[in-house]
């Protein structure tokens, strides 16, 4: 897959929802994974002739589980060729996350410490915003895990402001599928995840069932992003009980 596949979207999310103004200093979450590396290379792209002028970063949070150093290397290389700072923030939270708080459930608290580590490290390096690699799949996903583990219907926005940060988060990947992320990133150097909880989650098995379910339906993915993305479509119950007249 081009990279003009995913900018056409990517630029129909920045529009819509207001994501990029003019002079913003932008930290992409770099995880090495293949989301945050195709965020890092579209924003580079849509920089190029993006009408709003943009600086970009990029920002890998260490959770101190050890990352290869080849592999750290070639993400290097690749924010070199597309002129972007590539800065490591260096943390001890997989220390705390498995060893100190030695948590049956980690994921929770584990992204709670990296958002923050991540936003600090943006703030210290004097950006106002923070782009996360969330796809469509991940605003379906999300929405499910709410539903099924805390009873209700929530999942995350396109911008959501942090005032006492002085951040902005952005997700500018939200119409992306994550095949088409697979598609373009099939044959980038990634940084593989060293955590030891890695597709034993919640997630992952929202993700299974998800698929197991497409296989009878094959607009499902479709027709759950477009209820979200349209709330002018949801019809739940009100507090107050309306009769229909006699």
């Amino acid at each position: 897959m081009k990279i003009q596949q995913l900018l056409s979207k990517t630029r129909k999310a920045v529009d819509q929802y207001g994501m990029i103004e003019e002079g913003d200093k932008i930290a992409v979450g770099l995880s090495g994974g293949k989301d945050s590396l195709a965020l890092l290379y579209t924003l580079a792209g849509l920089r190029r002739f993006y009408p709003k002028k943009y600086e970009l970063i990029a920002i890998t949070v260490d959770m101190g589980l050890g990352l290869d150093e080849n592999e750290v290397n070639a993400v290097r290389q690749i924010c070199d060729e597309l002129g972007v700072y590539y800065h490591i923030e260096k943390t001890e939270i997989g220390e705390v996350v498995f060893n100190v708080r030695k948590e049956s459930n980690p994921c929770s608290l584990c992204a709670n410490m990296r958002r923050g580590a991540l936003n600090s490290a943006a703030v210290k390096l004097g950006c106002n915003k923070v782009a996360l690699g969330h796809h469509g799949d991940d605003l379906i996903e999300t929405l499910f895990l709410c539903l099924f583990y805390e009873a209700r219907l929530s999942t995350f926005s396109p911008v959501t402001s942090l005032s006492r940060q002085g951040l902005t988060v952005i997700r500018p990947m939200i119409y992306l599928r994550e095949m088409e992320i697979i598609g373009f990133t099939k044959d980038k150097p990634i940084i593989h995840n060293p955590c030891p909880a890695d597709k034993t989650t919640k997630r992952e098995f929202i993700k299974n069932l998800l698929k197991d379910l497409e296989k009878d339906n094959k607009k499902l993915r479709e027709n759950i992003l477009g209820a979200i993305t349209h709330p002018e479509r949801n019809n739940l119950f009100n507090k107050t009980i309306q009769f229909d007249e006699k």
